[in-house]
């Protein structure tokens, strides 16, 4: 069986920065299961995975427009600190969740002022050129009903 549309697909991998660097992988953890063609990964993963067949290996690079998209400076602000006073201490690298008219969305603390604390809304990843090394595990049709909620059912 190949990977394609409405399938559940589950795969090991290992993800890398152009510096060698290790930022995620399923090691500890056990294979992803995604539904294909359903947005539930990047789409340059999606894509280098269309038509592999089960036990395939890829070593892919996948830039910044196919992955996270480009940083946007539009993204960082200037909050009022007074927003975050149901926190403790509010430092750099923290990351919250916040309400916005287009749904929730995770920001990243930069810098904490007297007044203001500098947030950014851009994904962690923005930016950052994707090495991916990816074996498919398993693949198989999917349910009507994951098809229809667009993601595999959690497994227990």
């Amino acid at each position: 069986m190949q990977v394609a549309k409405d399938r559940v697909v589950s795969i090991d991998y290992t993800l890398k920065d152009t510096e060698g660097t290790l930022l995620d992988s399923s090691e500890g953890r056990g294979p992803l299961a995604y539904l294909h063609g359903a947005g539930n990964i990047i789409p340059g993963l999606e894509q280098a995975l269309e038509g592999q067949d089960n036990g395939a290996s890829v070593e892919v690079t996948i830039e910044p427009s196919n992955a996270y998209g480009e940083r946007d400076d539009n993204l960082i602000q200037d909050v009022p600190k007074q927003m975050f006073d149901s926190v403790d201490k509010v430092e750099p690298g923290m990351q919250f969740q916040a309400q916005t008219p287009n749904g929730a969305q995770l920001i990243t603390v930069r810098e904490v002022g007297d007044e203001t604390v500098k947030v950014d809304a851009n994904h962690p990843l923005a930016g950052v050129t994707l090495n991916f090394d990816v074996k498919v595990v398993d693949i198989r049709d999917a349910t009507s009903e994951e098809v229809e909620n667009g993601q595999p059912e959690q497994q227990q």
